[in-house]
């Protein structure tokens, strides 16, 4: 069972991962290097990947480390007022990276924020989830699927670990991503789906 998420404590850190989690850094960093807006190219999204298709490395990982740390700063903030704020906050950044009210509440598709609050809550499951993203996407070229096996693994691994809160945590985060990755999976049914590197 999941700790009292309705205390001020755990509406605090919510509204605190909310807040840094809308912070859409590649839309930010592509615009302050005078590409213009990210999500006018490949498949419009905000995150990293999308990013990778401008062509410039660099951005698509400054991009990378800043959705994920902003994860990973909200729920070790939180923490310090428990584990029910440190779930909220994780929460709340997942869904101000993928509804930020910046944008309309049209943001990214969250991969790199789960794995910034991947790694505040357990080093160990974000180990088993890099080996199934790192693996898949070097065979398979294809970020999203990486991404969707390596997330659908994540509430397992954790369950596997002993710790069960962290584990429905995540199996929410989860179903959030692959819910978002929706037009991702129809595109790799039907063969169309941009692979890693592909320019948009």
């Amino acid at each position: 069972m999941l700790p009292d998420l309705a205390t001020p404590a755990a509406l605090g850190g919510l509204a605190l991962g909310y807040a840094l989690g809308s912070i859409p850094f590649g839309l930010i960093l592509t615009k302050f290097a005078g590409l213009g807006d990210v999500r006018a190219i490949g498949s419009g999204n905000i995150g990293a990947t999308n990013v990778l298709r401008t062509g410039r490395k660099g951005l698509a990982a400054a991009t990378l480390l800043g959705d994920a740390l902003k994860g990973t700063v909200a729920v070790l903030l939180a923490k310090n007022l428990g584990e029910g704020a440190a779930l909220a906050a994780g929460l709340g950044a997942f869904l101000g990276h993928l509804f930020p009210i910046w944008l309309g509440f049209k943001g990214g598709k969250g991969v790199a924020t789960f794995i910034g609050v991947l790694l505040a809550f357990n080093a160990a499951a974000l180990g088993l989830f890099a080996a199934i993203w790192l693996g898949l996407a070097f065979a398979l070229k294809y970020s999203s699927l990486a991404a969707l096996a390596a997330s659908a693994a994540t509430p397992l691994a954790l369950w596997a670990f002993g710790a069960p809160t962290q584990a429905l945590l995540f199996l929410i985060l989860a179903v959030l991503l692959w819910w978002k990755h929706a037009p991702n999976i129809r595109r790799l049914a039907n063969g169309t789906e941009g692979r890693i590197g592909q320019k948009g």
